[in-house]
């Protein structure tokens, strides 16, 4: 069965795509803009673009009723690859000791400007 997620605490989607969408036990997110949900400005550093990001992803992650440590995978767009070490730091600091696979790439462009979009994987284990 398949589920569309929504809310209110990630910025509402801003083209044709869910924020997620969930397949049994595994969950796929639509990749994650810097935006403050409320005010849909973005923040000024890398840093802060990339921890909005994580929250934005962890507010749907938890909204389809999955946990942080439920993320299995994620996949980090960059404007600018000179950004990794900075963007790094914060998403090791976000994820600690659960370090789910991950691909970084630099992209030409995104949406709004942004430095940054993430999206990400989640699964249940089966009982």
């Amino acid at each position: 069965m398949m589920q569309f997620i929504k809310t209110d605490k990630a910025p509402a989607a801003i083209g044709a795509y869910a924020q997620g969408t969930r397949i049994d036990n595994t969950l796929y997110v639509s990749g994650q803009l810097p935006l403050d949900p409320q005010t849909m400005e973005q923040p000024d550093t890398i840093e802060a673009q990339t921890r909005r990001a994580l929250e934005n992803l962890l507010a749907i992650v938890e909204a389809a009723g999955f946990k942080k440590t439920d993320i299995v995978r994620c996949g980090i767009f960059l404007q600018n690859m000179n950004d990794f070490a900075k963007m790094n730091a914060v998403y090791g600091d976000f994820f600690k000791d659960h370090t789910p696979a991950r691909a970084a790439v630099e992209v030409s462009r995104l949406p709004k400007d942004v430095a940054i979009e993430i999206d990400g994987i989640a699964m249940k284990q089966k009982k």
